[in-house]
């Protein structure tokens, strides 16, 4: 940090999402945003190009999520910390950000009230989750060690990929999982295709019983 001034990089697929983050942001004068992306390629280039003091990324984004570029920086040692903003609240994603080297996590509903004390959180080496996240790590990980088999396979699904598994295993269509990430029926049926592949599925119901079993599913 220089002079006190928390420098920050944003990457996010949703540019109306970048501009409410900024927007938080910029209203802490110790806090600057000095770059913005719209996937982890981009972040990436942006933390090696200025490297910032905290990278505050979206878990779901096109051409690479936020825990692959999570892994990348961390593997590159990089200093910038990296704090995850997502919309999804789940126990599993808590645990995947934590284990790829992320600082922190942050659900989207609540960065208007959080943010800026995770990114201050972060920017001192301090690691940032919400009050139910310790109860939530504890209980993924004794699931990783019960069904080790299942989390290596679902480690190889892109974010992606993730997303339309957890849909299916719901209940949802192609056509309603298709309104929901902004993909077409025919792209969620080439999903499914990849993920029956990689996790040896056929049917909704292996769907249900794989989700039950990584916890992906409330019971």
């Amino acid at each position: 940090m220089t002079a006190d001034v928390i420098r920050v990089v944003l990457a996010d697929d949703h540019a109306v999402v970048r501009a409410g983050v900024k927007a938080v942001l910029s209203s802490a004068k110790d806090i600057q945003v000095i770059g913005e992306g719209s996937n982890g390629k981009e972040a990436i280039g942006l933390v090696d190009r200025l490297n910032p003091d905290v990278l505050v990324m979206d878990l779901s984004m096109g051409e690479m999520d936020g825990i692959t570029a999570t892994r990348e920086l961390v593997e590159k040692e990089t200093r910038t910390k990296i704090l995850i903003l997502t919309m999804h609240a789940e126990d599993a994603y808590l645990v995947k950000v934590l284990e790829a080297g992320a600082s922190g996590y942050l659900v989207k509903s609540a960065a208007d009230r959080e943010l800026v004390d995770a990114v201050r959180a972060v920017a001192h080496g301090d690691l940032y989750m919400q009050p139910s996240a310790t109860r939530a790590l504890a209980k993924g990980i004794q699931r990783k060690s019960e069904h080790a088999d299942e989390r290596e396979k679902y480690e190889k699904l892109t974010e992606r990929e993730r997303d339309v598994l957890r849909f299916v295993a719901g209940g949802f269509s192609a056509p309603e999982i298709g309104e929901k990430l902004f993909i077409s029926p025919k792209t969620v049926d080439t999903y499914k295709q990849r993920i029956n592949e990689k996790l040896g599925l056929s049917h909704r119901s292996d769907y249900v019983d794989f989700a039950l079993k990584l916890g992906l599913l409330t019971k």
